[in-house]
């Protein structure tokens, strides 16, 4: 699926940036890309809808950009080649230009609407599912599978307590786009820009949210693809001892390290994480089921607490993410503090 970008690559830097040369456009424009020029000339004589979007657009697109001038068509190849590295444009490096669609209608209106239809059209199915396109860049399952291969943990990657699909399943997870197709463009088929995630990240509390920005500006965020996870640190506090009745207004979560806090609470603000996790911990089946099983093992198993919380330590640190580990012990050694165990 990442060859999808590189076509895109090329008709950006070698098509659509070289449209001032006033060479009239055509399937020669494409000819030092011998896939994509394939790819072009299967589209020019097909009358399928996706392939008739797609070379339609690349022409006008093409006739916007052979108005602009040399130093408007410099300022194009950053805005595209800030928006398509994702990394920098996660750790807010000052120097990585990152534009809208809203900031290129200032100055260019038609270019702007016709670049919004163009790349938020190139996700649809209609489009990859075309033969001549698919045999060149391969099918978005192969790609899902790949992914849930490498993380086999079997929990979204964005809030580590929804479950997604794996291996296993015959239906995937939707890919979110993370900074969101809706609001930025040239990378909508950048897979450094897709993800999965589960449903509640993507269609409930994520939906169209800018990890990128909030109302004061840009903001830094944590990379989906890093080489690396990221770990952090959870503490929780209760404001009473009555469990039964615990509220999420009696919980206290506290995140870190001080190091990501900035990342940290972007997370927490485009997933909801707070609200979330502490719905969890009141939850029947989850907080108030986990200190049962710690009390219910006590005295089946002549015990005490504090051997429980020891071997459930031991099991947030090698499994975090079964039985929600990384957030159950957390919440016990909270009941521990406040004295319900």
């Amino acid at each position: 699926m990442e060859k999808m970008q590189a076509f895109i690559d090329f008709i950006f830097y070698e098509v659509w940036c070289k449209a001032p040369a006033r060479v009239p456009f055509g399937l020669h424009l494409f000819d030092a890309n011998a896939e994509l020029r394939e790819v072009m000339e299967a589209f020019y004589y097909s009358d399928a809808q996706g392939a008739d979007f797609f070379y339609g657009h690349v022409e006008r697109i093409y006739g916007l950009f052979s108005a602009l001038s040399p130093s408007q068509i410099n300022q194009f190849q950053q805005w595209y080649q800030g928006n398509n590295d994702l990394e920098k444009v996660c750790a807010n490096d000052p120097a990585t230009h990152l534009v809208r669609y809203a900031d290129i209608a200032v100055p260019h209106k038609d270019l702007a609407e016709q670049l919004a239809v163009f790349f938020k059209g190139l996700y649809s199915q209609s489009l990859l599912d075309l033969a001549a396109l698919r045999a060149k860049i391969g099918d978005i399952d192969d790609h899902y599978q790949t992914f849930v291969s490498t993380n086999k943990e079997g929990k979204c990657p964005f809030c580590g307590i929804g479950d997604i699909r794996g291996t296993h399943h015959s239906k995937r997870e939707a890919y979110d786009h993370y900074l969101p197709k809706a609001l930025y463009p040239f990378n909508s088929i950048n897979f450094r820009n897709l993800a999965p995630a589960c449903h509640e990240c993507n269609s409930t509390y994520k939906l169209s949210k800018d990890p990128a920005r909030n109302d004061a500006g840009r903001r830094k965020v944590f990379y989906p693809y890093a080489a690396a996870g990221q770990a952090i640190d959870i503490q929780v506090t209760l404001r009473h001892s009555d469990i039964d009745n615990l509220t999420p207004a009696d919980i206290m979560l506290q995140f870190g390290p001080a190091d990501i806090s900035q990342e940290i609470d972007t997370w927490k603000d485009v997933y909801g994480i707070d609200e979330r996790y502490k719905a969890k911990l009141c939850g029947e089946n989850d907080g108030k089921y986990w200190l049962t099983q710690v009390l219910d093992e006590c005295q089946a198993y002549d015990k005490q607490p504090d051997d429980i919380l020891n071997m459930r330590a031991q099991q947030a640190q090698s499994r975090p993410y079964a039985d929600c580990n990384f957030l159950r012990q957390p919440f016990l050694e909270a009941c521990r503090q406040i004295g319900v165990l």
